[in-house]
């Protein structure tokens, strides 16, 4: 938009927009580097100044912007000088002062051409950076460089190997494209990541459920393979940890839900009645395990998060992924919806993800939306009864509680699965 176009109206409401949004960064600004030093150029009075003649500049010549940009010089030119003749400290050579400065110089020129969020967006942003600098700095402490690895790990996953991926399919075998695969690695993958984050870094006092809760977002197998083994250290029943389980069992569900709802809404409105009930089911389960908790031996589960995000696994849950739609295609055309259920059942013991997934995408074709409900159901349950063996395999006779819990809510699950195919 060229500021030009504006109406008076229009053109005098984007300069007070400037104004104020100067005003507001020049506060952050004192408040951070002037408390101690009133010789740093800028603050409550210099950036309104500033962003007054950016946008005067900019309306003086605004096809080409010389004027703007000859007074960006001066600017320059003038803070170099200040660099020049002012003693060296930790304040005074901050890059953030002439970076503050130019954004206030060139906040009168944004407000005018582009839409009031950029320039508000833009400036809110700058006060958070400088609002914060001390706790932004702790976090080199508190965070590893591992973490940094595994952030740049997750942007290659969502901002390089997606946009790239090819959107037709490649094979007959599977109408699953190259980007539907992709996007579903990094559905899972973030909602892996996010959980694992929380976990880490949220503090979980008087929250001490809270961990197993997350690991369930992340995966709710791991997370009973852990505390099964925790309750074969302790060599007795333990009602917290069995809370433990079945609480990040019922967040599966959850988050089986959250996952069908990325791609395919309409099949999500379906399962939700279905997930929503076990999952308040084994919330209340887990609840009620959580009240006969001991308090003297303290009832936090002492869960530590790993992290999830690992190209080597998000390559490995692409393949299953392919495997188990190719496998699903072909079992539903020789066996039907018997044979659907069946195949559920059997990969439901080792991952019910890449399964609930492939559905989700719209790779069977020919089939009702219950019946398929009532494959996704079977898998969750199938993933349920092999949780129950790892928590008796891990845990020993300590974990026959939370194991019978889990068998139970597998047996709900198979349960709504048949309620869905007699609807359906």
């Amino acid at each position: 938009m060229s500021a030009l176009s504006l109406t008076p109206y229009d053109l005098a409401a984007r300069l007070a927009l400037a104004l104020g949004l100067a005003v507001f960064l020049g506060l952050a600004f004192e408040e951070v580097y002037k408390s101690e030093e009133h010789s740093i150029p800028g603050g409550i009075r210099s950036f309104p100044m500033l962003a007054m003649a950016g946008a005067t500049l900019s309306l003086v010549e605004p096809t080409y912007l010389l004027a703007f940009v000859a007074g960006l010089l001066v600017m320059a030119l003038w803070l170099y000088g200040y660099k020049r003749v002012t003693p060296a400290s930790p304040d005074t050579t901050s890059m953030m002062i002439p970076a503050s400065n130019l954004l206030a110089y060139a906040i009168g020129p944004v407000a005018l051409t582009q839409p009031p969020w950029v320039a508000v967006a833009v400036t809110v942003a700058a006060v958070l950076l400088l609002s914060t600098r001390e706790r932004l700095h702790g976090l080199i402490q508190i965070v590893p460089r591992e973490e940094l690895l595994t952030a740049g790990k997750f942007l290659i996953l969502i901002g390089i190997i997606l946009p790239l991926a090819p959107r037709q399919p490649v094979t007959s075998l599977t109408p699953l494209t190259p980007y539907g695969l992709w996007l579903a690695v990094v559905a899972v993958c973030t909602l892996s990541y996010a959980s694992y984050l929380l976990q880490r870094y949220l503090p979980t006092r008087d929250a001490d459920l809270l961990p197993a809760l997350l690991g369930g977002a992340y995966s709710s197998t791991a997370t009973t393979v852990v505390l099964a083994k925790r309750l074969r250290e302790s060599a007795h029943a333990r009602a917290e940890i069995s809370a433990g389980i079945v609480g990040a069992t019922a967040v599966m569900y959850l988050r089986i839900g959250a996952v069908v709802a990325v791609f395919n809404p309409h099949f999500a409105a379906v399962l939700a009645p279905a997930l929503l009930a076990l999952a308040a089911i084994g919330g209340a389960l887990s609840a009620y395990e959580w009240r006969f908790a001991s308090k003297r031996r303290g009832r936090n589960l002492g869960l530590m998060p790993r992290n999830p995000l690992q190209l080597t696994t998000a390559l490995v849950f692409a393949l299953m992924l392919v495997a188990i739609s190719v496998a699903t295609a072909w079992v539903r055309s020789v066996f039907g919806i018997s044979g659907l259920l069946g195949l559920s059942a059997v990969v439901g013991l080792a991952d019910v993800d890449p399964f609930v997934l492939n559905i989700a995408e719209g790779s069977i074709a020919n089939m009702s939306v219950a019946a398929l409900g009532a494959a996704v159901l079977v898998a969750a349950a199938s993933n349920n009864v092999a949780k129950a063996a790892y928590a008796l395999g891990f845990g020993g006779a300590a974990a026959r509680r939370p194991a019978f819990l889990l068998a139970l809510l597998a047996v709900l699950g198979v349960a709504a699965a048949a309620l869905y195919v007699a609807l359906g």
